[in-house]
C-alpha cells in the first residue's frame, strides 16, 4: 500500500527536506507540495491525497484551519517549530505531531504510523465480497448413488475408478466388490480433489498414493492392470516424480 502525500511549509528549506524524506521513504509517495494552506486546499479539491505533512504557522489558511476543511479519508502529520500546538493538533485529529528540527527517524515512525491507520481503515471498510474468505476444509469424503440409496465413501479408501459406458466401477480399499454408480467419469473427477487423483487414462482415474508397483506402464492393483496411456503419460510421471525420492525422470522408467 502507498500514501500519496502533499508537502506544506512555508519555508523553502523545509519543504525540500520533507520531500526528501517522502522520496526517502518506500510506501509514499509525492504528490506535491505547497507553500501556502490556501494553494494547498485550492489543489486538494481537484486531486484529493491521502495523507499531508503541514505546517502550522503560515499567512493566510494556517495549517489547523486547513485540517479542518479536510475530508474525513485525509489526514494530516502537523510539522512545526512550536510544541504550544501539540494539543489542538490532536484536538483536529492529526495523526502525529512532529517538532522541527525533524530527523528522518522521527519522519519515518511518524509516517509508519499514518501507513498504520490506513491499512486498519481499509480492512475495516472491506464489503463482506471483498474480505479474505476462510479456506474450506479439503473434502474427505463423497456421497454416491448406487441401486436406491446414497452411500459415501472416504476419499483414503479409494484405490481407482473404472468409467464405463453408462456409470462408473469405484474400487475402495475393505470392499469386496467395486462401488456402481449411474455417473460419468468425468463426473466424477470433478469432485475429486485434483492433489490427490489423476487421469491415467480416458477410462481410468487412480490415486497415486494407493499404488505399490508399476510395470511397463501399467499399475498394479492387485491381480488387476490400469493402463498408463500414452496421452496422460508424462502428466502421471510428472505428477510421480514431484512426489518421489527416485531421481531422474520417471517417465523413462519401465
Amino acid at each position: 500500500m502507498k500514501l500519496r502525500c502533499l508537502v506544506i511549509d512555508d519555508e523553502p528549506l523545509a519543504v525540500e527536506l520533507m520531500e526528501g524524506y517522502v522520496r526517502k521513504t518506500p510506501f509514499l509517495e509525492l504528490a506535491g507540495s505547497f507553500e501556502s494552506g490556501t494553494a494547498a486546499f485550492a489543489a486538494l479539491r481537484e486531486d484529493p491525497v491521502d495523507l499531508l505533512f503541514c505546517d502550522i504557522q503560515m499567512p493566510g489558511l494556517n495549517g489547523m484551519e486547513l485540517s479542518r476543511m479536510l475530508p474525513e479519508e485525509t489526514r494530516v502529520i502537523f510539522t512545526t517549530a512550536f510544541s504550544r500546538y501539540a494539543v489542538e493538533g490532536f484536538r483536529v485529529r492529526a495523526l502525529d505531531y512532529l517538532l522541527k528540527p525533524i530527523s528522518y527517524n522521527d519522519f519515518l515512525a511518524a509516517a509508519k504510523k499514518a501507513l498504520a491507520w490506513f491499512e486498519l481503515k481499509r480492512r475495516a471498510d472491506r464489503t463482506p465480497e471483498e474480505a479474505p474468505r476462510k479456506a474450506e476444509p479439503e473434502r474427505q469424503s463423497l456421497f454416491v448413488k448406487t441401486e436406491y440409496r446414497l452411500q459415501r465413501i472416504d476419499l483414503d479408501r479409494i484405490r481407482y475408478i473404472e468409467g464405463l459406458k453408462d456409470y462408473v466401477k469405484i474400487h475402495v480399499e475393505g470392499e469386496p466388490h467395486p462401488i456402481l454408480s449411474l455417473l460419468s467419469l468425468k463426473t466424477l473427477e470433478e469432485q475429486l480433489p485434483s492433489d490427490r487423483f489423476i487421469r491415467v487414462h480416458r477410462s481410468y482415474i487412480v490415486q497415486p498414493s494407493k499404488i505399490r508397483t508399476i510395470e511397463r506402464n501399467r499399475i498394479v492393483f492387485g491381480s488387476e492392470r490400469i493402463p498408463i496411456s500414452e496421452n496422460c503419460r508424462q502428466a502421471f510421471y510428472d505428477f510421480l516424480s514431484r512426489h518421489s525420492l527416485f531421481p531422474g525422470s520417471l517417465s523413462d522408467k519401465e
